[in-house]
């Protein structure tokens, strides 16, 4: 969960992007860090093996300032997609604050993004977060390919989660940042109240978004 350390006037918070093996995961962390100005991120850090573009994590550091003076740390990682690395996935998932769970567009992927959506929940479960109240945004990715599922289709299955859909071909940029500031709105409405509550800090939307200044 977000970490807030008056002493040092920081908060941290994490956010993990989730997806079967090669939909396109790395390549939205890879994409933020090119379009986030300079002085907001940190390294990129990425491991990388031939089975998958990740084994353990991708890690991007983003930073923000509230009015407050306070320090807005954003960490994103990346899961590994391949099954033999569930373990992985779990400590990765663990403590986090939201998640963008990135899936395959084309048709003869719909059975993985199907498995790893429930693994997903699962591993919520297992690393004790209420995955009915995680702040979640699914992205369809590789919108640039042949035989895709449809928008429509896409919108209908998920309608009745109210789990905000974005779309996009991370490849060439397109809707990264939309899914980033998705994720972003729905991590901020869960957090805000409680950090109020709970330490009487208050941060805005737009403050909170500021990480996202491109």
């Amino acid at each position: 969960m977000a970490e807030l350390q008056t002493s040092e006037k920081k908060l941290t918070v994490k956010i993990v992007y989730y997806g079967p093996a090669l939909s396109g995961k790395t390549t939205n962390l890879m994409q933020l860090h090119d379009i986030i100005l300079p002085r907001k991120r940190g390294e990129l850090m990425t491991l990388e093996t031939s089975g998958d573009r990740t084994l353990f994590f991708d890690l991007l550091p983003l930073m923000g300032k509230t009015s407050e003076g306070y320090k807005i740390k954003i960490k994103l990682f990346t899961v590994p997609g391949q099954v033999a690395h569930d373990a992985t996935r779990k400590a990765v998932l663990s403590r986090t604050d939201g998640v963008v769970f990135v899936a395959d567009s084309q048709l003869t992927q719909s059975v993985n993004n199907s498995i790893s959506f429930e693994n997903l929940e699962k591993n919520a479960g297992r690393v004790g977060i209420d995955f009915d109240t995680l702040p979640l945004v699914v992205q369809y990715n590789k919108r640039d390919l042949k035989d895709i599922i449809d928008e429509k289709e896409v919108r209908g299955l998920w309608k009745q989660t109210h789990i905000p859909v974005q779309f996009s071909t991370a490849i060439h940029g397109q809707g990264v940042k939309e899914t980033f500031v998705s994720v972003l709105k729905e991590v901020y409405r869960n957090l805000n109240q409680k950090l109020n509550m709970e330490s009487g800090l208050k941060i805005t939307e737009d403050e909170f978004l500021s990480v996202a200044n491109m």
